[in-house]
């Protein structure tokens, strides 16, 4: 599976983004799709994710009411909304797939992608 992420940028804090994924390869749609995050001198972190059906989505703590978790099987790509942005937000945003669904993929995914840049300002 091949994860090609993108639609970061600098948004000032209250702003919004909206960051994509598009997958290919393997039957991309039966794969459990998510986003980490990784901020400097930080541990990578959960951010959010999508069953490959989309009958379920699960977010961290810290983003819940922010952002929203999108998948589009047909087109082979999810979505990240970022809204009411904060600084505390900035880092390198990661597009991930695995063919578990579970609490363990909290802790990582099988696939990932090249990361893409979020910057918040305030």
């Amino acid at each position: 599976v091949q994860l090609q992420a993108s639609g970061g940028g600098l948004v000032q804090a209250g702003g919004s983004l909206r960051l994509s994924c598009e997958a290919s390869g393997r039957t991309v749609s039966r794969y459990a799709m998510g986003w980490f995050r990784q901020a400097p001198v930080k541990e990578r972190e959960f951010v959010a994710a999508v069953s490959w059906g989309a009958g379920s989505t699960d977010y961290a703590d810290s983003v819940k009411g922010r952002f929203t978790i999108s998948r589009d099987n047909a087109k082979n790509t999810v979505a990240l909304r970022m809204n009411n942005l904060k600084p505390e937000d900035t880092a390198v945003y990661y597009c991930a797939a695995d063919w578990n669904w579970g609490p363990d993929i909290h802790h990582g995914m099988q696939y990932w992608g090249k990361g893409t840049q979020v910057t918040v300002s305030s």
